[in-house]
């Protein structure tokens, strides 16, 4: 079998699942992959065979998304011209975790997908939602990357096909002691924004995590200043970190969360401003008593000592292994070989006429 898996670069969390996805998926077959993205800050060790830049996401200092940015990053002619190129019909099953041009390259070339990850969980209604629904947030977890199926990960089973967060053999295999630090990662604030909160809890260590590093972006080592250990990003590094922690200070994104709360750790989350599918984690968090703060100021140091004295919450428990998951996963695959007719998941006739 070969098998053409899609993944999204945009952050960290996409790259990590799927090193632990691919040796599962290489038990029934050659695993290409496509990386779509430019800005991870994890080591890519996949085995990339087309790579994009793709639609990213891109982070201000102060806790929100750069539009900007994100603007200038944007072709759409050149989006669909990829699209046309990636070879997707030659491929016995295609494997998409949230990435667009895969989904429109399938849509082109009518060649059925599975839409797999967190993103594709937020397709049940059942799914956690903020008390506030986002219109355009909820489209864009709808039609962002549509597929013919869907395998969703999430906290907990929200619907018949969501099953477990994909945890880390490090983190599976770990034994957890707390050596009385909080490991901090906060990508969308800079670190002297972060660490001017930090500073005024001289009593508590951290260790700070972060892309805009203080002393210099290209800095590769660990140095400590006051109450503050600043760590380079590295994967390993903030595993062990996590490991040996009181608690994790991060966003409310999926894999570090999940990881923390499956080491039975203190969490506390900082949602990333106009992130819609953080606010939606944020919902589901709260329901295992993790404290939600929406963003840094004044107060904030307060509530890091309220959470550290007060804070109780529910472990993660994993139902579902990551074999197992993959085993769904080829039976939907397997499925989808028996379709005679695949129904399009969304139209795109308009775009594909305009750029003939």
């Amino acid at each position: 079998m070969k098998i053409f898996y899609a993944v999204q670069a945009t952050g960290n969390g996409h790259i990590a699942r799927a090193k632990e996805l691919i040796p599962y998926l290489q038990r029934y077959g050659q695993v290409d992959v496509f990386l779509s993205g430019n800005n991870s800050n994890l080591k890519v060790d996949l085995p990339v065979k087309y790579q994009s830049k793709g639609l990213s996401l891109f982070y201000g200092n102060k806790g929100g998304l750069d539009y900007w940015k994100m603007a200038q990053e944007l072709s759409l002619f050149n989006i669909i011209k990829e699209a046309r190129e990636l070879p997707v019909d030659r491929y016995d099953l295609v494997v998409n975790d949230f990435e667009s041009i895969t989904s429109i390259a399938c849509k082109i070339k009518r060649v059925p997908s599975i839409g797999f990850g967190h993103q594709a969980s937020f397709k049940s209604k059942l799914t956690p939602r903020p008390i506030s629904k986002d219109r355009i947030g909820e489209y864009v977890l709808n039609m962002y990357a549509p597929a013919s199926k869907y395998i969703g990960l999430h906290f907990e089973q929200y619907d018949n096909f969501i099953y477990s967060p994909i945890i880390k053999e490090q983190i599976l295999a770990a034994n957890p002691t707390n050596q009385g630090h909080i490991s901090v990662y906060l990508s969308h604030y800079s670190d002297e924004v972060v660490a001017s909160y930090l500073n005024q809890v001289p009593s508590q260590r951290f260790h700070l995590f972060s892309s805009f590093h203080l002393f210099s972006k290209k800095e590769k080592t660990v140095n400590q200043r006051g109450n503050i250990i600043y760590m380079p990003i590295d994967n390993a590094l903030f595993t062990q970190s996590m490991i040996n922690a009181t608690g994790v200070i991060t966003g409310a994104g999926f894999e570090t969360p999940a990881e923390a709360l499956y080491l039975n750790k203190k969490l506390l989350c900082v949602p990333i401003k106009g992130q819609y599918e953080q606010l939606c984690n944020a919902a589901a968090l709260q329901n295992f008593g993790v404290p939600i703060v929406s963003t840094l100021k004044a107060d904030f140091t307060k509530q890091i000592e309220n959470w550290l004295n007060v804070t109780t919450q529910k472990k993660l428990e994993i139902e579902w292994s990551t074999a197992s998951i993959v085993e769904k996963l080829m039976e939907e695959a397997a499925s989808l070989q028996e379709q005679k007719e695949i129904i399009d998941p969304f139209e795109l006739n308009h775009l594909s006429l305009k750029f003939r």
